[in-house]
């Protein structure tokens, strides 16, 4: 199962996709909004929908098959919250977050640190965010190999925690069994064919691939 989750953030910052690949669509805040406007079904929308006028409110309260209104001071973020119902909902279904990534920096490193939390790490995984430039995906202990994204260039690993016996392969920068210290950012690697290989034994990796914005 496959669920597409949408923030907030601009659909102009959204990558190329087809919402047909979905099986469930779940609108945090006005991500509901942009749902509806995008003549998609909304099987769930979640928030404190304070940005969204009285209007735009109603629409949702109206077109949504089902809401969970937060209020405005709580714990978690919408993000968050949204996360931990789709996982409850769907335990292993393959997530895909959009909207999550411009706007306010301290909203993009919620996001980006999701699979951190105790509750999100089992399912890191199964967990992608997504712009128009960027494709994020989460690795947990393990041997692996990428496959190269259509349009994207660059290669970057991400170490969100301190990594033991990190090794690159495949790529135009290697690696071999390098411990990391503090989280860091092995950007601007690059695919020499159409797979790379990494591993490691402690932590987590954040594998983005990307691209320019042009």
């Amino acid at each position: 199962m496959k669920i597409l989750l949408v923030a907030g953030g601009s659909p102009n910052e959204w990558p190329q996709f087809n919402s047909e690949g979905f099986d469930y669509n779940l609108g945090i805040d006005r991500g509901s909004l942009y749902i509806l406007d995008h003549g998609w079904s909304l099987d769930l929308a979640v928030g404190d929908f304070d940005s969204l006028t009285n209007d735009e409110q109603q629409t949702v309260q109206k077109q949504a098959k089902e809401l969970i209104q937060a209020q405005a001071e709580k714990d978690d973020t919408d993000t968050q919250l949204a996360l931990a119902l789709a996982i409850q909902k769907f335990p292993a279904a393959e997530i895909m977050i959009i909207g999550a990534t411009g706007g306010r920096l301290d909203h993009f490193l919620a996001n980006l640190w999701l699979p951190l939390e105790p509750r999100f790490q089992a399912f890191a995984r199964q967990i992608k965010i997504k712009d128009h430039q960027n494709s994020i995906a989460y690795y947990l202990p393990g041997d692996y190999v990428i496959r190269k994204e259509t349009r994207m260039n660059y290669l970057a690993y991400c170490c969100l925690t301190p990594v033991k016996n990190l090794t690159l392969t495949e790529s135009k920068y290697t690696l071999d069994h390098v411990d990391v210290a503090i989280p860091t950012s092995y950007a601007s690697n690059e695919f020499v064919g159409e797979t790379a290989g990494f591993s490691f034994d402690t932590g987590m990796i954040a594998v983005i691939q990307s691209r320019d914005d042009k």
